[in-house]
């Protein structure tokens, strides 16, 4: 008898770890990239933009979508499933209004910085519109600090966020023929 409640204990443990590896690997997303992959950590941000940015990525739905505004020492922004599809309905002169078939999110603003790799929830003017759209900090913004949701923070391959194509400083970072995520996955 000890040695069946051991045998229970011990596969109760294995399992119970095993779920906690899932579930940690489930918080990070791989971008590939025609210059290699970037990975980010979800696992400590506001749950519904991270759940969001899972579920749209599971669903294949940022494949493919270009990063329409990168301007140089701030940021690249990406995520308009709508218009940013530059495979399916791709509109560069719509790219950045669009989102995605899903309501916006009421913001889940934090005490985490933007430092260099924070990967933040881009949105209008009102704070509770975000919805697809992320950006990933090429260098510190403390003046997005509490204004913007962060939602994760590049953990490899910036490095490789770092050869995205840059857009006209005079166009707001908008970018002709841009880079794209050409694959996002979640959990690997």
């Amino acid at each position: 008898m000890t040695i069946l409640r051991f045998a229970f204990a011990g596969a109760l443990f294995l399992a119970t770890a095993t779920t906690a590896v899932v579930a940690q690997a489930a918080d990070f997303i791989t971008t590939q990239r025609k210059d290699g992959p970037a990975a980010t950590d979800l696992t400590k941000q506001p749950p519904k933009h991270a759940e969001r940015i899972k579920e749209l990525a599971a669903a294949g739905e940022y494949d493919n979508v270009a990063f329409h505004r990168v301007i140089e020492g701030f940021m690249a922004q990406t995520g308009d499933v709508q218009y940013g599809d530059m495979e399916n309905g791709y509109q560069p002169q719509a790219a950045g209004t669009g989102g995605s078939s899903k309501p916006d999110l009421p913001a889940e603003f934090s005490d985490v910085p933007f430092e260099r790799g924070t990967v933040g929830m881009a949105r209008a003017q009102d704070p509770n519109s975000a919805n697809s759209q992320f950006f990933i900090m090429f260098a510190p913004g403390d003046f997005l600090n509490g204004q913007y949701t962060v939602v994760g923070k590049v953990v490899s391959g910036m490095e490789n966020v770092d050869k995205i194509k840059r857009g006209d400083d005079a166009a707001n970072g908008s970018v002709t023929d841009p880079d794209r995520m050409i694959k996002v996955t979640v959990g690997k």
